[in-house]
């Protein structure tokens, strides 16, 4: 199961990429914890400067932007 953190404030962008990661990870039948965190610690621990940003497996790989489908199929391969 790979786990996954969405990174942000809460704010409506980030939401929806944590709903578009559950629903990818979905159609893919991959197993996924998806959590958010909105601790500014936190999210700065990981050098983050722009939100929403996505960590898998505690492995920053995105950050700035919602997500492409397409992006987040390359991930759950």
């Amino acid at each position: 199961m790979k786990m996954i953190q969405v990174l942000g404030s809460g704010c409506a962008k980030c939401k929806k990429a944590a709903e578009l990661i559950e629903k990818v990870a979905i159609e893919q039948n991959v197993a996924v914890s998806v959590t958010k965190e909105t601790d500014p610690q936190t999210i700065m621990a990981y050098g983050v400067m722009s939100t929403p940003a996505v960590v898998i497996d505690e492995v920053l790989i995105h950050s700035g932007s919602v997500p492409q489908e397409s992006q987040i199929k390359t991930w759950l391969a």
